[in-house]
């Protein structure tokens, strides 16, 4: 008898071995045969209702492998083993059973069956144990051993003490000192008292059976929810957050497993249906996303995962948003002075604001004016300064405005140029002959094409010619005839211009002298 709380079980069990010592010391009574057939009938009632109830552990469990084979398959498999151990012995005891029935016309009359021979013949030979009382002992104890092997370590010491058989050398404590354990459970006894223990005997077996397959569902079942197997994680009502604003994330304990591989997902991304192993695949775990991060911006990606359980599907609510920022390819490096933007040329200019899609970005000022995206061109009017306003809406829904001011400057002072060359230069008379007159913004931003409508011409001694156009006339080369080597020439009062905005008036353009070389 195991130490422990007993079972109702066990009490029965307890309470039949009481009276089988009760037995020994009194005459034996037929109520007392009676009771004792009475207590078969219950154990075999009770064992039938175990059967069922083993039977529906096992198939729950096998559902489990099925669905989950990392964590189930090798319990089902070692359940198995013990089913299948655990009805060999049971039906080797039944079949002591049905032999110690043969000849009894009467299966329910307990009060005649008080003959002891059919156990004394098979078990015994003399003072030693016969082939039948060997092959009792060595199945009882190979099914004691074998099964503690498998059970989980929790339930192994429960199973050795229920198919204990005394000392080490098989002996137990009797009235009359040391004593076989065989001799002392089933020597000299009537035999309904030997049926019903060798019942009670069965009923160890399923009672095993069933702790055990209890067990191993239930500790998978503890495993699962234990919190070793569970992580923090944050949520949050947004994935991204602009310094200042509160954080109101919460920590959250998930629960971790890489063995759970779902059956189906049915996701959008911002509505938009996704493909099972073109934009996601199930993997141990949950769900692996192939999908790119998109625009810059909020996503969502919704929907429901499937699993298998109990074989039956479970949906699991998929509602989860990232944000994704545009990626700098460049450094931003700005001098604080120089926010300058020229008079009489377009200025390409960018405004964006972090977060915010560039459609819904708002900016404004004098001669501002939008190409596309965040891409926009500023033609500055009158005035010495320009102020650019850019607004927009936040995810949160929080207004956000900023104002930069620039500096309007005019295009700077042209050069003029003869034969593309300014200042002060030394030609051969022919070339200021056939030489074209213009002008050049040096070391200006902006590619601007300019032209020369007309200039002054002023040979030495002559009188000062004024030329339409960018080439001398018949008079400018006239009076560039009578000049002699060495003299300088000069070409000043340059007229230029803007050729896509003749509107725009440029400064005056500098002068070009001319030393002429013959």
């Amino acid at each position: 008898m195991a130490g422990g709380k007993a079972t109702p079980r066990q009490k029965m069990i307890n309470l039949m071995y009481l009276i089988f010592i009760a037995m020994l010391a009194l005459n034996m009574s037929k109520e007392v045969l009676a009771a004792f057939g009475i207590m078969n009938e219950k154990l075999e009632t009770s064992n039938a209702k175990t059967t069922a109830s083993n039977e529906a552990f096992l198939s729950s469990l096998e559902t489990k492998a099925s669905e989950d084979a990392a964590k189930y398959e090798k319990l089902y498999q070692n359940a198995q083993k013990i089913k299948s151990m655990s009805q060999e012995y049971y039906d080797y005891l039944e079949t002591l059973k049905t032999g110690m029935m043969e000849g009894i016309e009467d299966p329910k009359d307990y009060a005649r069956m008080d003959n002891s021979d059919f156990l004394d013949q098979k078990f015994f030979q003399g003072d030693k144990l016969s082939e039948g009382g060997e092959e009792f002992m060595k199945r009882l104890t190979e099914y004691r051993d074998q099964v503690a092997a498998i059970v989980p370590a929790s339930l192994k010491q429960s199973v050795i003490d229920r198919f204990e058989t005394g000392n080490e050398e098989g002996k137990v404590k009797a009235k009359d000192g040391m004593q076989n354990w065989i001799n002392y459970h089933y020597e000299g006894y009537p035999l309904v008292a030997s049926l019903a223990k060798l019942t009670s005997l069965q009923a160890d077996v399923k009672a095993t059976e069933e702790a055990a397959l209890k067990s191993m569902l239930e500790g998978e079942l503890t495993s699962q929810v234990s919190l070793k197997n569970f992580a923090t994680s944050l949520s949050a009502t947004k994935s991204a957050y602009y310094a200042g604003e509160k954080y109101d994330g919460k920590i959250i304990i998930s629960k971790t497993d890489n063995s759970s591989t779902p059956v189906r997902a049915e996701l959008t991304l911002d509505g938009r249906k996704l493909t099972e192993g073109k934009d996601y695949k199930l993997e141990a775990g949950g769900v692996k996303m192939l999908i790119g991060a998109g625009g810059a911006g909020d996503h969502e990606v919704a929907g429901t995962i499937y699993f298998k359980q109990d074989g039956e599907e479970i949906e699991v609510p998929v509602k989860n948003s990232f944000a994704t920022i545009s990626k700098p390819n460049s450094a931003l490096i700005a001098a604080d002075k120089m926010n300058v933007v020229y008079r009489g040329v377009p200025n390409p200019m960018s405004i964006s604001i972090p977060g915010i899609p560039n459609n819904k970005v708002r900016a404004s000022a004098p001669g501002l004016k939008q190409v596309s995206g965040s891409k926009y061109v500023m033609n500055p009017g009158k005035g010495r300064t320009v102020t650019i306003t850019a607004s927009g809406t936040l995810p949160d829904g929080q207004p956000i405005s900023s104002k930069s001011e620039f500096r309007i400057k005019d295009i700077p002072r042209p050069e003029g140029t003869i034969s593309k060359q300014a200042g002060s230069v030394k030609l051969p008379r022919r070339n200021v002959e056939i030489g074209t007159i213009s002008a050049q913004l040096d070391d200006f931003d902006f590619d601007l094409n300019l032209a020369v409508s007309g200039f002054k011409f002023k040979v030495p001694g002559q009188p000062t010619v004024s030329v339409r156009g960018s080439k001398l006339d018949a008079k400018a080369k006239s009076a560039l005839k009578r000049a002699k080597r060495g003299d300088v020439v000069q070409i000043f009062d340059i007229e230029a211009y803007i050729t896509n905005n003749k509107s725009y008036k440029l400064k005056k353009v500098s002068p070009v002298v001319v030393e002429l070389t013959n």
